[in-house]
């Protein structure tokens, strides 16, 4: 008897990335897909013989691997961590080691890869591995984007800076700036910079393309092309808002760019149309003041993890 869904293992569920995948994929595709969505509690990554007998009982096609740890100012990008690389590496290698001919690994990895003392603007696949990243984090991401390279069914995302619902507005620029507007408080920039921000709904679709179709590569730069500073998104906030924020900038000049080109990833998904970030900003103020009531504020006022952002 022929299959008619794919059987789709998402890993880190809980998760802003994973848990907005799998509305999408609910939400436009269930005749499509047979969703699985462990938590930790029902599927350790860090155990092989678990996660073997998970994807055979399963019968998983399809892996995305959201699934990571460390890399975030809210872990003080790592200081004082050992295990970052290991249990990055080992999350991935256990579900790698699994597959067969038949089925896919897409791996969510970083702009990072490319290292973090090297960024220049709007870096091309072919900037990797010209430099190897001294963090944690982006060392273990970049060796499994080498894997990636050399693998038949196995494609790397490479995220620079992705905003939307449920990102952890505590230390998210995005969502930390329009929760402080919502609540009357300033916008705090640490130091202005170009990021290439992607949108939570255009990522999730992109992510779906690569479901559902073989790519000519195996890695690609997951951006819109179009880095914006952080300034022009406070400012953008403020236009939104009917009570604007005052901006705050905590040290002069500009930090280091952090964008990626997207020409091999429009050649391979054709003609996508991205979200223009005003509109995004839109929506996804409208979702915060709708949810307002959920916030902590005591998170927001605290503002502790302004102290670990990169200064140049």
């Amino acid at each position: 008897m022929k299959k008619n869904k794919k059987n789709i293992l998402i890993t880190g569920a809980r998760g802003f990335i994973g848990k907005n995948l799998i509305e999408h994929l609910l939400s436009f595709s269930s005749s499509k897909y047979s969703l699985f969505y462990p938590y930790h509690s029902e599927l350790d990554l860090l155990d092989c013989e678990k996660v073997q007998a998970y994807l055979k009982d399963k019968k998983i096609d399809t892996i995305v691997h959201c699934a990571n740890t460390g890399g975030t100012r809210k872990t003080a990008y790592d200081a004082g961590r050992t295990d970052v690389t290991s249990n990055n590496l080992r999350m991935f290698f256990n579900l790698a080691h699994c597959l067969n001919s038949n089925m896919k690994l897409i791996n969510l990895g970083t702009g990072a890869e490319y290292s973090i003392k090297n960024y220049k603007p709007k870096m091309p696949e072919n900037y990797f591995d010209k430099y190897v990243p001294e963090d944690a984090y982006g060392f273990s991401k970049y060796i499994c984007s080498k894997f990636a390279e050399k693998s038949s069914n196995i494609v790397s995302l490479r995220l620079f800076g992705v905003y939307g619902k449920y990102e952890d507005y505590e230390y998210k620029f995005i969502s930390n700036s329009i929760v402080r507007n919502l609540l009357g408080l300033p916008i705090v920039i640490s130091q202005n910079v170009l990021f290439d921000f992607s949108y939570i709904n255009d990522l999730v679709k992109i992510i779906e393309y690569f479901i559902k179709n073989k790519p000519k590569y195996n890695t690609y730069n997951l951006v819109t092309g179009k880095p914006i500073d952080l300034i022009t998104i406070a400012k953008n906030i403020n236009d939104i808002s009917l009570n604007p924020s005052k901006i705050v900038i905590k040290h002069p000049g500009l930090n280091t760019e952090y964008s990626g080109s997207n020409i091999r990833l429009l050649k391979e998904i054709g003609n996508f149309t991205f979200t223009p970030i005003n509109r995004a900003l839109k929506n996804l103020y409208s979702w915060y003041k709708d949810n307002i009531n959920k916030i902590d504020k005591k998170l927001i006022y605290e503002d502790k993890y302004i102290q670990y952002c990169r200064v140049k």
